[in-house]
Formats: C-alpha cells, structure tokens, sequence
C-alpha cells in the first residue's frame, strides 16, 4: 500500500511539474504571437490617419503619393506639382479651417451642414488643390477624387529617418534613429559592465578574503534591488551635469549617460552570476594547475575563467537583457531625440523608452500603436539575435578548450 501511494504520489508531482512547464510555454509563446499579429499589422495600413481624406481635383494626373511626399507637400518643401509628376503648376494647400477663406459662416450653416458641399465646390473649382479633411465631411456626390496612399513598406520602416507617428495628413514611422540610439546606449552600457563585472568577480572569488567577500556580496546584491527610476534619478542629477561640464556641450542628456546609467544596473546581475559560476570551480583543478607550476594569474586566466564560461555567460545574457530593456531610466538622461545620432555625445531615444512614453497616448488598435508593437517585435529581435550570439561563442569556446 505505501509503494502504491508513493508510485501515484510521484506521478501527480510530474504531472503538475508538466502541467506548469506547459502553461508558462504557451503563455510566452501566445505572448510572442500577439506581438507580432499586432506589430505586423502596421504593414497593412496607409500612413494617413483613420477617418480622414486626402483629395485632389478630377483633372490633376497626380494619382499616388508616397508618405514622406505627402508630408513634404504640407511641408511647404515641395510646392510645384511637377516634382510629383504633376503638372508644371504650384501646389495649393486646404485643410478645413480654410474654408472660411472662401465661404461665408452662413453659406457654411450653423450647424456645418453645408461644409461637405462647399468642400466639393473647393475642389472641384481648384485644379492644383490638395485637400486633406475629416471623411464625415465628404459629400455624397463629391467632385474630386480620393488620393491613393502607399501602405507603409518595411523599406520604409526600417530605412526611415524620422519618428512622427502622429503627424498629420501622414504618419512618419521611421525606426531607423530608434534602432541605432538603442544600439549605442546597449553598446555602451555592455563596453563599460563587462570588463568591470568580470574583473570584480575575479576579484570576490580568488582574492578577496572571506571577510571582505561578505560585506561586498549582500552591498551588490542589494544594488539589483534599486528601482530604475532611481538610477534615472542619480543620473540626471549626477551623471548628466558631469557630462555636460566635462565634454562642454550644450546639454548632458546623451547618449553616454545613458550608457553609463545602465552599466552601473547590469553591474549587480554580471558579478553576482560570474562569481557564483567562479566559485563553484573544482578545487582539485586549481591546485592541480598550481602544482605544474602556473602562477595564480594563470590559473584564473587558463583554468577558473574557462570552466565557469557558461555562468559568465549566462550573466552577460541577463546584464544584456537589462541593458537593452530598460525604459524608465533611459527616458531619463538620454534626452529622447529621435535623430540618427553620429557620437555618443548627442541626444539619443531608445525602443524601450518610445515604447513606454508613447504607448499610453496611442488608440487601441490604430496606426500608432501598431508601430510601438512594431517596435516590440524589433526590440524582441535584436535581444534574441543576442542571446544566440552570445551562445555561439561560449559553446565555441568550451568546443575549442575541449
């Protein structure tokens, strides 16, 4: 009776540790499915805002715009039409509040309800017009014609040079600066954490005394712990003015900061993994490298460090994964310019910072907030394309010392 009891007690453990091993694989996996159904949805959409209408006059051969020509038309930067393949005819710019430039408020009505006709007459009376107005205020028998739009292309996604998802009549959706500035924060904050989190674990590993140690391990440990917008908060008041008096710039909201900022928050995770993974090297492998005559250098450098490359790893995937994540703090002291940066000197804004400034103003399901789950999608990539890089090389290494 007890076998049976511990048998049917053994298999309700395993099913249990099945069932949550399966409930937390499908939970990221629908995660990652919704994030990119929503992400890739913006690929199906026109850039001008839903509920509004681009017209133009019967007689304009002009039938498709691109985004970026629509916004330099309202721009005032294109004004002929023959730089669209118009007609050798300057370019005439409505938007509703420019009816009252033609019709009286009693031709309009009180009640506007004459505004869709008086649209149409507009038009219809202005061969080099382009219209742009609500659709509630399109007429039934309109006299112009609808302009046709391109769809947003990942060309021009991922190429673009400028982020105004809310720009009106079209919508900017270039992640170009948002990729790059995220890199060079990343990049920055890995350059400086690595080569410190490795050589303070070193160090609380093989040289530290066993006193030291003790203070130093719970003091990081409990750095982990800091909320971010604290370290935002450090950084802006510390970081960002040494920044700016330093370098003599004009403002110290920059990419460095940024970096520095999270370095200082993927320190706590790189040591604390790396010298656990130090720690945990056979003690018969080190003395046995003593005894042939290596010096302790050496034997951290050929024995410890090789053996706990996997722990360091594993510890420079999840400073990484900080670095790269982190929103609150980046939003900070980065200085969120949303400009291709060309030093780490300048103002930068990251994917993650974007994502959670922007992501509460954007309608649920509109173009805008399709484009921020975009950026998730893009932002989900570059951790992943990381992650595997990372993994690369350790399993190389361990292949090649083998």
């Amino acid at each position: 009776m007890k076998t049976f009891y511990k048998k049917f007690s053994e298999k309700f453990i395993e099913g249990l540790l099945l069932l949550s091993s399966t409930i937390t694989t499908l939970t990221v996996l629908l995660i990652v499915v919704f994030l990119f159904k929503e992400g890739l949805g913006v690929f199906n959409q026109k850039p001008v805002e839903e509920g509004f209408v681009i017209a133009l006059n019967k007689q304009n051969p002009v039938n498709k715009l691109s985004s970026a020509q629509l916004k330099n038309i309202f721009d005032q930067n294109i004004t002929n039409w023959i730089e669209v393949g118009g007609k050798k005819d300057s370019i005439i710019l409505f938007r509703m509040e420019d009816i009252t430039n033609y019709y009286s408020e009693e031709q309009i009505g009180e009640q506007y309800e004459n505004l869709p006709q008086c649209i149409s007459k507009v038009v219809d009376s202005l061969p080099n017009i382009i219209a742009f107005f609500s659709t509630k205020y399109l007429d039934k028998n309109f006299q112009g014609k609808q302009l046709d739009i391109d769809k947003i292309s990942f060309k021009e996604f991922f190429s673009g040079k400028e982020w105004f998802p809310t720009a009106q009549p079209s919508a900017q959706l270039g992640v170009l600066p948002l990729i790059l500035g995220t890199l060079w924060v990343s990049l920055g904050a890995i350059l400086l954490a690595l080569p410190l989190g490795l050589a303070a674990a070193i160090y609380m590993s093989e040289i530290a005394n066993e006193n030291v140690r003790k203070i130093m391990k719970p003091l990081i440990e409990l750095l982990a712990g800091i909320p971010s917008v604290v370290y935002g908060f450090f950084g802006l008041v510390i970081i960002v003015p040494l920044i700016q008096k330093t370098f003599d710039l004009p403002v110290g909201e920059t990419g460095l900061a940024g970096s520095i900022v999270l370095g200082i928050m993927a320190l706590p995770t790189i040591i604390t993994i790396s010298e656990d993974a130090m720690r945990n090297t056979p003690r018969a492998m080190k003395e046995a490298s003593l005894a042939l005559g290596a010096s302790k250098w050496q034997t951290i450098y050929k024995v410890v460090v090789p053996y706990s490359i996997s722990g360091i790893t594993a510890g420079a995937i999840l400073g990484i994964g900080r670095a790269i994540g982190e929103t609150m703090a980046v939003l900070m002291v980065t200085g969120n310019a949303a400009v291709i940066p060309h030093t780490i000197l300048e103002p930068v804004r990251t994917i993650p910072a974007t994502i959670a400034a922007e992501l509460g103003e954007a309608s649920n399901g509109g173009l805008h907030y399709k484009a921020l789950f975009a950026l998730g999608c893009i932002l989900f990539i570059i951790t992943l394309i990381i992650n595997l890089t990372v993994e690369y090389i350790s399993n190389r290494k361990k292949y090649n010392n083998r």
